[in-house]
Order: structure tokens, then sequence, then C-alpha cells
């Protein structure tokens, strides 16, 4: 199990412990619960509130709906622990995240979030028409939350799917997804509009040309990077091509994945999935589905920026495992790494596609 499907198996277990008479029938089964990492000083690895949300309506406290869904999701294959806390938190273990399974989801998010690769893909005419007359970084804010939530919304199948298949699964449902959507049990659910972003606070006076002085890459990741209730900060550093700006350092890295991929091909390799010691890096690959549901869930592609930076920091430490050293030759474990480390540049990519900035192979 990776950490996206957890969501999915939450709602099973709400659902099948109302069919079972374990939760009231006036309860409301959620489409999708969002699952993120747990806070430090937490328990476990993930956790969710959904028990808060399901007491509302099922007139039961919250500790009690906890405690039934613990029951079922003990019982889960890929769930190693689960845990009730506080007034009704759930939290899990997981099994240490498997390389070759993230490789594959990788490639399935490429062909998911393909077509936003130039910022506009999923807006539609009236996207457009509704961002028309809206300052600059509305338009920025509300058009990169439009990206993430329809690419969510669009790339549920159901589980089990191989990779090639559950890739054109995915991609057919983005093709749908202004008509619904599919979960990973192959139910079709609605997609609910898009709320607007609201409220998002403009950009200062001061900070009028911010496109001319930064250009728009830079200046869309300062509007992005920062909550929209808050006020952005231009400063020069966004033009630092060094290791102190975040903004160079996403870009870089993904730059580098394919200058691994180059490299390696000169030295008669190319990638194959398979197992690879680098925790940091597939701590960072596993959470991005959780983290792109959680941006699409608040609204708020801050947190995508965010995981961005810290997938960017763990391939740029683990870059220097993947190719051979000196009279070093060519091994199972140096294709296994060279796969991952071109897993992590896909997600970095498509995130940065999901934010409406470039993501170029050289700098």
């Amino acid at each position: 199990m990776i950490p996206a499907d957890l969501s999915r198996c939450v709602v099973r277990a709400v659902r099948c412990a109302v069919e079972d008479g374990e939760l009231p029938a006036e309860g409301v089964v959620p489409q999708r619960v969002v699952v993120e990492r747990t806070r430090p000083g937490g328990v476990g690895d993930y956790a969710t509130p959904v028990a808060f949300q399901i007491a509302k309506s099922a007139g039961r406290p919250p500790r009690d709906v906890a405690d039934v869904l613990a029951r079922r999701l003990r019982a889960e294959a890929g769930i190693e622990q689960v845990e009730v806390t506080g007034a009704g938190f759930l939290n899990f273990v997981l099994p240490a995240p498997c390389a070759a399974s993230l490789v594959r989801e990788a490639i399935v998010w490429d062909i998911v979030i393909r077509d936003v690769r130039g910022g506009a893909a999923f807006l539609t005419a009236a996207d457009h028409r509704a961002a028309a007359g809206l300052g600059l970084r509305e338009r920025v804010v509300g058009e990169s939350v439009l990206r993430i939530v329809r690419a969510v919304h669009g790339a549920h199948v159901p589980s089990g799917v191989p990779a090639a298949s559950g890739a054109r699964a995915r991609t057919d449902a983005c093709t749908d997804v202004r008509a619904g959507a599919v979960d990973r049990e192959g139910d079709t659910m609605p997609v609910a509009p898009v709320a607007p972003v609201a409220p998002v606070a403009p950009l200062a006076p001061r900070d009028a040309d911010v496109l001319a002085r930064y250009g728009p890459d830079a200046a869309a990741w300062a509007m992005l990077t920062t909550p929209a209730r808050e006020t952005p900060v231009f400063s020069d550093a966004l033009l630092v091509q060094g290791e102190s700006s975040e903004f160079f350092r996403v870009r870089y890295a993904h730059a580098r994945s394919h200058a691994l991929t180059r490299n390696a091909a000169l030295l008669g390799f190319a990638a194959e999935p398979g197992d690879v010691d680098a925790p940091e890096l597939l701590r960072a690959l596993a959470d991005h589905s959780l983290v792109l549901e959680a941006a699409a869930h608040h609204r708020a592609p801050e947190r995508l920026a965010r995981h961005l930076v810290e997938l960017a920091d763990a391939l740029l430490d683990f870059q220097h495992r993947v190719l051979p050293q000196g009279d070093e030759k060519p091994s199972a474990a140096h294709r296994a790494r060279l796969a991952l480390a071109e897993a992590a540049g896909t997600v970095l990519a498509g995130g940065l596609a999901l934010l409406g900035i470039d993501a170029p192979t050289r700098l």
C-alpha cells in the first residue's frame, strides 16, 4: 500500500461500517478523506481527523467513531499499525515504501499531468473568463488551484491496475474530469465545482512590475509559496542561482535528474526499477500523492511548493550515489538508483507544471 491508498481505505471502512450497522445510517460517508503526514511529536507516520467529520452527522462521539474505524483498518493488508489518539484522531504506520512501486506511480502521474505542462491544461474557456479582471496574484493562485484540483480528481483508478493500463485509465479520467472522477474502487463520483480561492491578498503597489523584474516563473514561485491570505515578498534572492534559493534548488534538482540520465547513457546503462536504500527520497516520493490531495482539499498550492523543495533537497543529496565512481562498473544497484532519480525528476516536473512554472532540463 502506498500512502495515497490510505484515503480510499478509510472511505471503504466508513462505508462498510455504515452498511454493517456499526455506524448510524444517518452518518455521511465522505467521498474522500484527507490523510497527511503526522506532525512532529505525533504518533505514527500518517493521520486523519475523519472521525470528527463523521461524528457530526452520526450523532456519536468522535472517539467512538474512530474506534470503530480502527478495528476495521487494522485488518487491512498493508497497514502495520492503527492507533486512536486524543479525542478521535486516527494514526497509521505503513511499511517502508517500495522503490519500484514509487517509480511506477511517478510514471502514472506524469501521464496525468502531461497536458498541464504549458501551464493551462484542465482550464476551460469559462475558467479563463472567470479569471478575467482579477489581479495578477489572484489569477496565478486561482489557476494553480484549478490545475491541482482537477489533476487530483482525474487521478483515481481501480487499485491493483498495472502501471501501463493505470496510466491509460488516469488519462481517460482526465479527459472526462468535468463529467466525473473515478476512485480506486472503480466507482464514479461527481466532481464539485472548484470553489474560488478567496481571499487572496493582492500584490503590494511597489510590486506592480514583478513580471518584468523577476520573470514569470520566479514571480509565480514567490506568489504561490506564500499562503493566499498573506502578501508575498519579492527579493533579489529569487534570481540567485545557488543553493540558498529554494526556487533554484527545485528546478536544478529536476535538471540534475536529466543530467544523470544523459551521463548514464554515456556509460552504457539505463534505468531499471529495483530496491534502493534512500529513505529520505523514498519518503518524499511516497508523500507526493497525499500532498497533492491536501493541496487540492485546502486550495493551498503552497503545500505543493513546500513539498517540491523537500523532494528536491532529497534528490540533490541522493544524486551522488547514482552513477558508478572511478573504475566501478554499472550494476543493478546503479540502474535502480537511476530509476528512482528519474522518478523524482518526473514528479518535480509535474509539480512545477501544476504551479504553472517551467521545468528546464538544463540549468
